[in-house]
Order: structure tokens, then C-alpha cells, then sequence
């Protein structure tokens, strides 16, 4: 079956369920938690991540990991990969990506996204609404750049960073892994691995240790 299984039932999954359709794809379900609504955005929403097992078994393949932490992402792409799915890429039509962009598997890239020449977008990351991504830059895996975060040229954002929304990086800096920026910031340096920042321009505020 070539209906896609969305794993996720919250607001993030309600704009990605909207992505996959503009896309011309097809939802057959949403797997939430015992939290969940019993809809979302008119589908079904099977509670509890034993499902998978059974629409695997009924011929789904194909599926979308469609929650905003990147830390629980992670957690559910490893699930879903080892029970067997493949995992789609959820991109808006409404987005400029060039043809020289490499991307990875279960991305979501949102309407008014522009990811410029020779960028390198890793597994599960989200570029979010509006969000821009000039030349050159690495984006590693289970990133989220928030809403009208802005990266110039030849940026490194390290695996599990979070960005939070209106960022901007200036061109060359390289952001460490599960580095977290707040919203508005403005990156003049390089930021270490762990580290916590916010301000104009961004400062650390905290070390988070090894937790991702």
C-alpha cells in the first residue's frame, strides 16, 4: 500500500499531514499516544506505537515521523526503521530547494523554505516555515530550524541543534551538536557542543552536559 502512516497527532503532524497531501500523497493513519485526539485533521488516530507491527503486517510500508522534539524523533525513527517501513520526506511545493541540495530521509521542509546551492540537509530534520538556508551549509541530522531562521553561506549546524525561531547565523559559523539557540538570536561565532544561547548577539547561558 502506497498510503502513508503518520506517526505523531499533534500540531506539527496537522502541517505535515497538509505537506504530504500537497505532494499528491496519501494518509491512511496517524499513531498518537493514549493522549491523542481520536482525529487529526479528519484521519484516525491509533493509540500506542504497537500498531505498527499490525499495518505493517496489513502492507503499509510507508511512513512519516511528524513530531517537532528531536529527541522523541529520533526515538521513532528507530522504531519505525526497525519494524521495517520506509520513511518518506514531507516538502512543500511552496518551497525553493536547489538542484544541487542533498537531502536526507524523513525531512520536513515547510512552505516559504529556501535551501540554496550545494546545502546538505541530513535524516529527520525539520526546516520550518519560512526558514532560509543559503550555499554551502551542513544541516545534520534531527535539527529543527524554526520559523524565519535565516542561516548565510557555508553554515555547519550540528546533529539534534534546535534553532529557535528568527535566528540568524552569519556566514562560516559552525554550530556544535544539541546546541539550542532562542528565539531571535543573532550567531557572530561559533558555538560549542551543549551549549545553551540567546541574545543579540547570542550568547551562552547554560551547558546542558551529554543529554541529548
Amino acid at each position: 500500500m502506497q498510503e502513508i502512516i503518520i506517526i505523531g497527532a499533534g500540531g506539527h503532524a496537522k502541517v505535515c499531514i497538509e505537506l504530504l497531501q500537497a505532494m499528491g500523497e496519501s494518509i491512511a493513519y496517524c499513531i498518537g499516544t493514549e493522549d491523542s485526539p481520536d482525529r487529526c485533521l479528519g484521519f484516525s488516530v491509533l493509540k500506542g506505537d504497537k500498531h505498527l507491527v499490525g499495518l505493517y503486517q496489513q502492507g503499509y510500508r510507508r511512513a512519516f515521523i511528524a513530531v517537532g522534539s528531536n529527541k522523541l524523533r529520533e526515538e521513532l525513527a528507530a522504531k519505525v526503521l526497525s519494524n521495517g517501513y520506509e520513511m518518506v520526506n514531507a516538502i512543500s511545493p511552496h518551497a525553493v530547494i536547489s538542484s544541487t541540495a542533498r537531502l536526507g530521509i524523513g525531512i520536513a521542509i515547510m512552505a516559504g523554505v529556501v535551501i540554496n546551492a550545494d546545502t546538505i540537509i541530513k535524516d529527520f530534520t525539520i526546516i520550518n516555515t519560512g526558514a532560509t538556508v543559503d550555499h554551502d551549509c551542513y544541516v545534520g541530522k534531527l535539527v529543527h530550524i524554526a520559523p524565519q531562521s535565516s542561516l548565510a553561506g557555508n553554515v555547519i549546524v550540528g546533529d539534534y541543534s534546535f534553532l529557535g525561531s528568527g535566528c540568524c547565523i552569519i556566514p562560516g559559523v559552525n554550530i556544535g551538536k544539541n546546541v539550542t539557540i532562542g528565539a531571535g538570536g543573532v550567531v557572530i561565532s561559533d558555538i560549542a557542543d551543549e551549549n545553551i544561547v540567546v541574545g543579540v548577539p547570542a550568547k551562552m547561558i547554560k551547558h546542558k552536559g551529554n543529554i541529548k
